[in-house]
């Protein structure tokens, strides 16, 4: 059961949902057959992807910012994020009649962006995290007054978050295991209170991206501590890109959260493929954590029934489209590659017949007619090819090997 001393009680998330009544709609929790087979229990997909503002964010920001006195709402508010919590607060102060202020990272993904401004909000980028848009919105607040709405660090957004956790145990009466995507840890730490309160048996797992991950360090030391500077953050999950846990989500994550985990990018843009492929759902890098996860353990590993939640479905489509070639990539089934052949007629023709008789998909072809290396009687082709997994890729390169072909890469 949860410590009585912790910030954010059972209590918190039930007066949390009935303020949202109303503001937010349940999420759907699928199904997905091709998840159980592999995980080998029954897996569900909590889907705030589908939530207002593509994700989980507005239940957090609206608690926060409906709560606010008469005196704070006129001086406005300000936030710091990477696209969701800026979307959430800025349709959060769209509804109750505030004006907002949202620093935004440069590179943050365009439709983010436009969604952010279209609510109302007044966006600045600066920086290229989190952590130093946290620094601004900081400093406008104490420039302006204005109310910074933190994206993880208060009692009233975990207290919103947690709402998706009461709707998981009324969505799935039976659960045994949750797995959350963490980057500061609202949302983890909200599903947990709202979940171990009264279901103490359920594990509750946060998943991180390896490439920034801030929580194990921080258990490990007991305390929120920073990333090291020399601790680049290169993820394509942006929005759980934070480099210090918030002291409120910290102490409970610490005492109610049954293990952190986490994931290369491979598995995020593997996930991410899967989501679009299976589960005909749309899901940010972020969002795909928990599902990466499942994908990376064997069989058994998790006890079921399984909820996993997609955090969030704002995803920039060209971010997309590199992402899916990735994740082909990462799954066997895009192959890239050089050989030389003759500079005569025909080769090409030939090459090709080669790819058809092997039964490869070309995707692009690219010549390269001079060089310092190459010999005045050849011709380098670059090849691009979609194939069926990765043991189609090694009877491909090896049907061309048996032909002859010197095959480069990179």
């Amino acid at each position: 059961m949860a410590s009585t001393s912790l910030p954010v009680t059972l209590d918190d998330v039930l007066a949390a949902q009935d303020l949202l009544s109303g503001i937010v709609r349940p999420t759907p929790l699928e199904f997905s057959r091709a998840l159980s087979d592999r995980v080998g229990s029954d897996v569900y997909l909590k889907c705030e992807n589908l939530q207002r503002a593509g994700s989980f964010k507005i239940r957090g920001a609206y608690t926060r910012m409906s709560r606010l006195s008469d005196e704070e709402k006129a001086r406005g508010v300000v936030a710091a994020s990477a696209g969701n919590h800026a979307q959430g607060v800025a349709l959060a102060a769209q509804m109750l009649g505030i004006t907002s202020t949202v620093f935004m990272p440069l590179g943050a993904p365009i439709p983010k962006l436009m969604a952010t401004r279209g609510y109302g909000a007044r966006v600045e980028q600066i920086g290229t995290s989190i952590d130093e848009c946290l620094v601004r919105a900081r400093q406008f607040e104490a420039e302006t007054g204005a109310v910074l709405i933190h994206p993880f660090d208060h009692v009233d957004i975990v207290a919103g978050q947690g709402t998706c956790g009461l709707e998981i145990l009324e969505q799935c009466p039976d659960v045994r295991t949750i797995l959350v995507s963490v980057g500061g840890g609202g949302l983890l730490a909200g599903i947990a209170t709202a979940v171990k309160a009264t279901r103490p048996d359920v594990r509750v797992i946060g998943v991180q991206a390896e490439k920034a991950a801030a929580y194990p360090q921080s258990l490990a030391a007991g305390r929120p501590v920073p990333l090291a500077a020399t601790d680049r953050m290169a993820t394509m999950a942006d929005g759980i890109a934070v480099g210090c846990p918030g002291k409120v989500p910290y102490a409970i994550v610490r005492e109610l959260v049954d293990s952190i985990e986490t994931v290369s990018e491979e598995a995020l843009s593997r996930a991410l493929l899967f989501l679009l492929e299976r589960a005909k759902l749309v899901v940010e890098p972020a969002g795909a954590a928990a599902v990466a996860r499942l994908r990376d353990v064997d069989k058994g590993f998790y006890d079921g029934p399984v909820v996993a939640v997609l955090s969030g479905g704002n995803i920039d489509p060209l971010l997309l489209l590199r992402i899916i070639r990735h994740g082909l990539a990462a799954a066997g089934r895009y192959l890239q590659f050089r050989v030389r052949v003759p500079d005569s007629p025909g080769s090409l023709a030939v090459l090709l017949a080669d790819l058809a008789g092997a039964d490869a998909n070309v995707l692009e072809i690219g010549h390269v007619r001079t060089g310092a290396t190459l010999p005045v009687d050849e011709v380098e082709i670059a090849v691009q090819l979609e194939t069926k997994g990765s043991a189609h890729c090694e009877e491909l390169l090896t049907a061309l090997r048996d032909k002859g072909y010197s095959v480069v890469f990179g």
